[in-house]
Formats: C-alpha cells, structure tokens, sequence
C-alpha cells in the first residue's frame, strides 16, 4: 500500500494550498480515506474524512475553510485548504481509515504546510 501525498509549502495567513495524495495498493473507490495532522510538539488529529458512499466530516477548527474530495478514478485524494492560519502549520498524513471507527490504517509520509502571519 503507498499513499504519496503532495502540495504542501509555506503560504501566508489568509492563503490557500491543495494537498493530493496518490493512493496504490488499495481498492480506493471503496475505501474511506481522510487527512490528519500532527502540529510540532502535538497529538496527531483528524482533519477531515471522505466516506465511500460519499459523506464528508471535518474537524471543528477547519470547517467551513478546508474542503477534502476524492477521483476514483485517479485513485486521489485531495485537500483544499482556504483562508490558512498560522495554526494550521503541521504535518499532513493522508490515511486510510478502517472504516466506521475512523481510525487510520495505512499512512503516507505526510507533506509539511506552514503558514506564516
């Protein structure tokens, strides 16, 4: 299994970043997929979750900014993150969850986002 995320950088607050993670190895279509993020010297969280069936969950400090989204047919995962604050500044990980609990299965290696104020 291989999830190759991309698109991270250093943006200023205010600005926006797509993240895409490329995902082998795993029936995607039929797999909940999601991203978390582990700011420095902090837990790793659940940003935001793509069902199979097509419902979406965010966590509270990203909703309404943050968009996650997903092509079957390029196996691809994305994250579109709008109006960026310096709080936002971690490590990416797409992962695929193992279903109804959420919880991660299988990681990338993470693709680092910073944003300055």
């Amino acid at each position: 299994v291989q999830l190759v995320e991309s698109g991270g950088g250093l943006v200023q607050a205010g600005g926006s970043l797509r993240l895409s993670c490329v995902v082998s190895g795993i029936t995607f279509s039929i797999r909940d997929m999601g991203w978390h993020r582990q700011p420095p010297g902090k837990k790793r969280e659940l940003v935001a979750a793509s069902r199979s069936g097509g419902t979406t969950y965010y966590g509270d400090s990203v909703k309404d900014r943050f968009t996650i989204s997903r092509d079957n047919d390029k196996t691809t995962l994305y994250l579109q993150m709008n109006n960026l604050k310096p709080e936002d500044s971690a490590m990416y990980y797409c992962v695929a969850l193992r279903g109804v609990s959420l919880d991660p299965q299988y990681w990338g290696q993470g693709t680092q986002v910073t944003v300055s104020s």
